[in-house]
């Protein structure tokens, strides 16, 4: 009768007993190293011009040249029977070109990418089936941002970089499979936007 008990114990326990938070995290850190953050919405193409006048156009342009990513070029350009107007030109300089990442479908358009999210901790898990080969986690996640991205201007005119640098929680579905755990799904928590 004790062994019964001993073995109906172990058969209750064991789908969660095999679960390791460590094997979930480098799932989820396996999955989040493809989706890197960056600070454009869209590819962008240097060398790009913007109006002075215009600080919409220019404040994140010249974010980038403070952070020494961008050189800076004045330019009076010449407008047919308006006179003329001040333009600055922008480029990618030498420490620029190490952080672009270029958009391999578009030949001379790319974007600053500031890393992919890293999983800071796995907080909770529960079985999503009975045979516990699916489990939802809830998880907490960073981006680790580069030195160029820390400025209060970088901040100021690219928002999103001081909401990726604070951590953010959200809940996957995940599936062991025969090569182990794979991320099936992912939904963020309330408030946690944006998430990945």
């Amino acid at each position: 009768m004790p062994a019964l008990a001993v073995a109906f114990v172990t058969g209750c326990h064991s789908n969660t007993n095999m679960v390791d938070k460590g094997d979930f995290k480098s799932a989820l850190d396996n999955y989040l190293v493809g989706q890197p953050v960056c600070l454009f919405p869209t590819s962008m193409k240097f060398p790009a011009q913007a109006d002075t006048n215009n600080d919409e156009q220019t404040k994140g342009f010249d974010a980038l040249t403070d952070a020494a990513l961008l050189t800076r070029t004045p330019e009076e350009k010449k407008r047919f029977l308006l006179g003329s107007k001040q333009v600055n030109d922008y480029d990618l300089s030498a420490q620029g070109r190490a952080a672009w990442t270029p958009e391999p479908t578009e030949p001379g358009y790319g974007n600053f990418c500031f890393g992919s999210p890293k999983v800071t901790s796995v907080d909770n898990y529960t079985p999503v089936q009975s045979s516990g080969n699916t489990f939802s986690v809830s998880y907490q996640f960073a981006v680790n941002l580069p030195d160029w991205a820390k400025t209060e201007e970088m901040r100021t005119a690219f928002p999103s970089v001081g909401i990726w640098s604070a951590p953010r929680t959200a809940t996957a579905n995940l599936a062991k499979g025969e090569t182990g755990w794979s991320v099936e799904h992912v939904t963020a928590s309330a408030g946690s936007q944006p998430s990945i």
